[in-house]
């Protein structure tokens, strides 16, 4: 049933009309990588805070803070079908984040408001999986997910 709660759609961070990147809640980035380099001279350096994508011998094209601490042990990278695929988990279940890298295809508020609630739905989901939260709506503001579900014990 957590599939039913998926975003539909992924964002996209586009500068000078290229998408740099796409990415969504569940943090699955990628980028498309240039054919003419061989897969293996990528590399990619995911820390806590921050993250650095490039091309061995050559500073990385993509050197950035992330939008909110990950877990190390958690988090990878992979190359496949000509795409890195970079797999954050965030530090904080449940923390929306505006944006996958701190300052750079922040969501509007409308879409931020839509993904928090999302989320929660999510967390809902998780916390008691007998039941189908995917036609669930609330009304008025969506609390954060985080502080909200912090106090519920299932």
């Amino acid at each position: 049933m957590t599939e039913k709660l998926a975003p539909s759609e992924r964002h996209k961070f586009v500068y000078n009309g290229q998408t740099v990147f796409e990415w969504d809640q569940t943090l699955a980035r990628s980028i498309n990588l240039p054919k003419e380099v061989p897969r293996k001279l990528f590399t990619c350096t995911i820390r806590t805070n921050h993250i650095e994508v490039g091309i061995k011998g050559n500073p990385p094209y993509l050197n950035h803070d992330l939008a909110g601490p990950v877990k190390l042990d958690s988090s990878f990278w992979t190359i496949e079908d000509d795409t890195l695929h970079i797999f954050l988990q965030k530090r904080e279940k449940g923390q929306p984040w505006p944006s996958a890298i701190l300052g750079q295809g922040e969501l509007d508020p409308y879409t931020a408001d839509k993904e928090q609630r999302r989320l929660m739905l999510q967390r809902f989901q998780e916390e008691h999986p007998g039941f189908d939260f995917s036609q669930a709506e609330f009304s008025g503001t969506c609390p954060n997910p985080k502080t909200f579900m912090g106090g519920i014990k299932p």
